[in-house]
Parts: structure tokens; C-alpha cells; sequence
């Protein structure tokens, strides 16, 4: 039997690719299992809780050559890497934690792929912050890539990517993976870095590489805890306790947000795909929906009252739209979103009604990033 190590496997994309996985491979996982994700009780985490028993559990850190040699020494086939700090916000204040994790941690693996003559394949969990704002048309039908917006446009309430030369909105347009690479926080650069080196890497020894460019991917199970990532579990837990919902911009920024069991079938395509490749593909739903409409359908989902707050806010380094274009890995995988948002969150509404509360740490978040010139 194939032995596959998911690294941050203990979380919430990981922890259900290893009940995916766990009756056609024997799974490592190795993960730090971090408070900000988990909390301090470890032994509570929902998601640590599913997997410890389908899985031979490291309790390790990808910072520490000795916990990847601890791992690798059991003869690892795949490496699903999955382990990164998230947060796009966050890692413009952490920069050194997040590169530490996601660049460091990765590149100590490149390190010790010359002595694993083992490992055939490694697949990574990229992001379609990468890109930046994405792909849009102008008003002459020319594809065009805008630079990030402006904060004089933004404090007069001007929050759509404008045509230089004209002064309209630009067209929005999937984005395909071969779009333009603009990232705007330390978060997507260090993502892409993961990439640039993986596939590097991977190609001068002949392993196969993936990178999986998700984009907003949701469900049950994701962090009820980590107040930096995720507005479907933040949005939610204040609805669900009647608190005001406050929304930036004017609520039509928009997103693709892709269910987490979609999600698991790419990677499980990624898994057992035999060819020997190098392939970077994205991994969403393919159709954007505003952040407002996401608030009102949990609201409706959740059925209690409370205020939906456009409050005009904006963060430094927020994009405007991105959807992705997802023919490729419909292509290469036969790929295809089963999930619709309302049936997704319905998932997760039914999920979320299961848990215990949770403290709220999302004001809080908020003042940071004020406090960091990062909110305005």
C-alpha cells in the first residue's frame, strides 16, 4: 500500500482529504496543530478528533528538519503539502512567521528530496491570491490585468477596478491559469514562491508536481477559532449569536467560493493521476458571488435576525473581484464542482448548529489591522 504524508493534515482541508484517503492509503500527517486554528485544547479540535485514529499522527512542525526526517523515514510515496500560515491580512504584520512557515518550511523538504529516493509525487496547496486582481476586458474588449486599487479612489467609495482611459468599470473574466501573477500581500508571495520552487525542484529530479490553486474553499469543519481567514465561519457565528455583520467596500466584492468536498476531489484526482507531469491548476467553483449575497444567504440559512452593515471600510490590499476559469483541471481531471453555494452553506449551517461557541475574536482582528494601518 502507498504511503502519503499530508502535511497540516490536521486542519480543515486536510483532515478531510484523510477520510478520503484512508482506505486506499496508509496516511501520515504531520502538523503542529496550531492554537490559532485548533485553540489551546487540542483534544477538542474537531477536526484533530476526526483523524487521529485514520492516520499515523507526527506532531511535528515543517520549520524542523528533524520533524520531516522523522516522517520521510517511513518511506513516503506522495506529499500532499498542505501545511502554510493563511491570512492575507495577517501576514502583511507577520511577515517573518509567514515566510518562515510557508518558504522556509518548504524549501527544507527541497533540501531533503536528494537523500528520499522514495517520494514520486508532491502536490501543493496553492491560492489564487496569487494573481492578484485577476483577468477583466476593457472598454475596447482588450484583456487587461489592473494594478491594485488606489486609496484615494477607495476613501470616495470608487471600489471597482476602472479603465485607465476611459474612467469605467472593467469587465470582469474568469482567470485562467495563465494570467498574469500580481501578488499584493505577503501571504500570496510566499505561495507563489512554494510554487516557483516546487516545480523547480520537482523537475530536475523527475517528481511529479501539482500545484492547486484554491480559491475560497468552505464547508464544515473549517476554523470556528482563527478570526484572520474565512467570512463564511465569521459572518456566520456573529448572525448566529444576532450581532451586526459588517461588510467592506459596498458588499459587491466578489468572490469563488468553491464547497470543501469539490474541493477533496481534486485533490484526490491530483492523488492517483499517473502520469509524470508538472501541472499548475485552479480549483474553485468557476462562478463569483458578492460578499453581501454570501451574508444574506446565511442569513437566511441560519434564520436569526440581525443587522448586514455595508460600512464603507475598506483593507489595504484587497481585491476588488477573481473568479477562476476552471477548463484546465476539467481537462486534465474531469473535473466538476458538484456543490452550489446555498447547498454548500446549508452543509455548513447544519454543521456549524452542531458546535459549541466560540469567543469572539473578530473585532479584535479588526482593531489590529487598524491599528496596523492595513483598515481604513
Amino acid at each position: 500500500m502507498k504511503k502519503i504524508l499530508i502535511t497540516g493534515g490536521a486542519g480543515f482541508i486536510g483532515s478531510n482529504l484523510v477520510l478520503s484517503l484512508k482506505d486506499k492509503f496508509e496516511i501520515y500527517v504531520l502538523d503542529n496543530l496550531d492554537p490559532q486554528i485548533h485553540g489551546e485544547n487540542i483534544e477538542e479540535s474537531y477536526t484533530y478528533k476526526s483523524i487521529k485514529n485514520n492516520c499515523n499522527f507526527i506532531h511535528g512542525d515543517v520549520r524542523k528538519k528533524n520533524d520531516w526526517i522523522k516522517v520521510l523515514d517511513c518511506g513516503i510515496d506522495t506529499i500532499v503539502h498542505l501545511a502554510a500560515q493563511t491570512g492575507t491580512g495577517q501576514s502583511m504584520y507577520e511577515a517573518t512567521n509567514y515566510t518562515n512557515s510557508n518558504c522556509i518550511g518548504t524549501t527544507i523538504l527541497g533540501d531533503l528530496l536528494q537523500k528520499y529516493d522514495s517520494i514520486e509525487k508532491i502536490i501543493l496547496a496553492s491560492s489564487r491570491s496569487i494573481y492578484g486582481e485577476g483577468k477583466y476586458l476593457d472598454s475596447l474588449g482588450n484583456v487587461v490585468f489592473p494594478n491594485s486599487r488606489n486609496s484615494k479612489d477607495l476613501d470616495k467609495g470608487i471600489y471597482d477596478c476602472l479603465d485607465p482611459k476611459t474612467g469605467t468599470p472593467l469587465i470582469l473574466q474568469p482567470t485562467d491559469e495563465d494570467s498574469k501573477i500580481q501578488p499584493i500581500s505577503t501571504y500570496a508571495l510566499t505561495k507563489f514562491f512554494q510554487e516557483n520552487y516546487l516545480e523547480n525542484t520537482c523537475k530536475a529530479k523527475n517528481i511529479t508536481f501539482f500545484g492547486l490553486r484554491f480559491q475560497n474553499v468552505y464547508g464544515p469543519g473549517q476554523s470556528l477559532k482563527n478570526p484572520y481567514t474565512g467570512i463564511i465561519s465569521i459572518f456566520s457565528q456573529r448572525i448566529k449569536k444576532g450581532q451586526d455583520v459588517f461588510i467592506f467596500e459596498d458588499g459587491n466584492e466578489s468572490r469563488d467560493f468553491v464547497y470543501v468536498l469539490d474541493v477533496i476531489s481534486a485533490l484526490n484526482s491530483a492523488v492517483e493521476y499517473d502520469s509524470l507531469t508538472n501541472q499548475i491548476l485552479n480549483v474553485g467553483f468557476g462562478k463569483p458571488t458578492s460578499v453581501f449575497e454570501v451574508a444574506s444567504t446565511l442569513q437566511n440559512l441560519i434564520g436569526v435576525e440581525c443587522k448586514l452593515i455595508k460600512n464603507s471600510a475598506y483593507r489595504i490590499g484587497d481585491i476588488r473581484h477573481n473568479f477562476a476559469d476552471i477548463t484546465k483541471i476539467e481537462n486534465t481531471f474531469g473535473f466538476e464542482p458538484k456543490f452550489d453555494l446555498y447547498t454548500g452553506l446549508g452543509h455548513f449551517v447544519n454543521w456549524l448548529n452542531t458546535q459549541s461557541e466560540e469567543p469572539d475574536l473578530y473585532l479584535k482582528s479588526l482593531s489590529e489591522l487598524k491599528q496596523k494601518g492595513l483598515l481604513k
